[in-house]
């Protein structure tokens, strides 16, 4: 049986959508995997705290963002907070 042009194109369509969910799904994976090894690494030392801390504060601007950090920058804080000396 021949597929009409009409059918192959929606076929064609079909087959990018998929493949565009695919790799939106590679990035956001990407994304989870970096940001996990960021955040560990932070949490064993001060200084990697303190600098991800204000890279967070100058970078996040959405309000609903930056309520999502409060507990992140908390702890941020508070590990960079060891780092200093007295």
């Amino acid at each position: 049986m021949t597929r009409t042009i009409d059918q192959q194109i929606a076929e064609a369509e079909a087959k990018v959508a998929r493949l565009k969910k695919k790799a939106k799904a590679s990035e956001t994976r990407r994304k989870i995997i970096v940001g996990s090894v960021v955040i560990s690494n932070a949490m064993q030392d001060a200084d990697t705290a303190r600098r991800l801390a204000a890279l967070l504060r100058r970078n996040v601007t959405r309000d609903v963002d930056k309520k999502e950090l409060t507990d992140l920058l908390t702890n941020l804080d508070s590990k960079a907070g060891e780092g200093q000396t007295s």
